[in-house]
């Protein structure tokens, strides 16, 4: 999930200055002070987001064409952020400055395209595969009270083995403020996203069948009340091949993939940028640091 929120994170505008005429005069603001036109309003958007906006509607044109992504495969990256995100779906969104879903669509469809053109230069070997499938653990949804000691985790455990609603304890106990407003919810916990818990949580939470509730558990962050409300069974390697070479590869890719990729879609597509104040604005990006 990461990864994806990571590249989404373009600039809005894009379509708007795409449907600015560069050399219409037509007044789009009238004032006592002054008039704007068409042709200025371009020229302040194309100085600030130019380079950004021509890049992306370059590459949707040239991605487009050999690069298909489906509405399934959009609406199922979609709900899979919903469910990495869990309650935190649209707050994430603003967030990242989309309007809502759709505006965010738009810009997740091209970092697909973008993905399956620099995909075609991965390889993921039947090792990688095999190792991938055995440390597999199928996603989970959890939701957990956190407590500052272990008295108050046995008085929540108490609460709830009494029949207390789940959502309702965690409102009044967790600590955990964020979480504790959406009745504890985390949303999925998954192979992708288990590193950023700590590794204690992590067991017990596995650990768990679907709707059971954990005893309380000790980590560095205090005493957890784990429950998972969903569980996926392990499906057999040959059914998940085709998900895993994906996931392998995918994990494999840089930002200097991507920018190989695109340079070698725009070289095949004899690309050119006439606008001279334009004209870096498809040049590779240079890597971000590591963290």
């Amino acid at each position: 999930m990461k990864k994806w929120i990571l590249a989404l994170s373009l600039a809005g505008g894009v379509l708007v200055l795409g449907a600015c005429n560069q050399s219409g005069s037509e007044t789009v603001v009238e004032s006592k002070a002054g008039n704007v036109t068409q042709e200025e309003l371009y020229k302040s958007m194309k100085d600030k987001i130019g380079d950004q906006a021509l890049q992306q509607l370059v590459y949707e044109k040239v991605l487009s064409k050999k690069y298909k992504v489906s509405d399934k495969e959009l609406n199922d990256k979609i709900n899979q952020l919903k469910s990495d995100l869990g309650a935190n779906f649209e707050t994430t969104l603003a967030q990242y400055g989309y309007k809502n879903e759709d505006d965010l669509k738009k810009t997740m469809k091209l970092g697909m395209m973008q993905e399956k053109a620099a995909l075609k230069d991965v390889k993921a070997t039947d090792k990688e595969m095999k190792e991938y499938y055995d440390s597999y653990t199928p996603d989970i949804k959890a939701r957990h009270i956190l407590v500052k000691d272990e008295a108050t985790a046995n008085e929540v455990k108490k609460k709830l083995d009494e029949g207390a609603k789940f959502e309702d304890v965690a409102k009044e106990f967790s600590t955990d403020t964020a979480s504790a407003q959406n009745g504890g919810d985390l949303g999925t916990i998954n192979n992708a996203n288990k590193a950023q818990y700590d590794a204690d949580f992590v067991k017990a939470a596995f650990a768990l069948k679907a709707n059971e509730i954990s005893a309380p558990v000790k980590t560095q962050f205090g005493y957890h009340i784990i429950q998972v409300t969903e569980k996926q069974e392990k499906k057999p390697y040959e059914d998940m091949k085709k998900d895993i070479e994906y996931q392998v590869k995918s994990s494999k890719l840089k930002t200097e993939d991507i920018n190989k990729a695109m340079e070698r879609e725009l070289k095949a597509a004899n690309v050119k940028v006439s606008d001279k104040d334009l004209k870096d604005a498809l040049k590779p990006q240079a890597a971000a640091p590591q963290q």
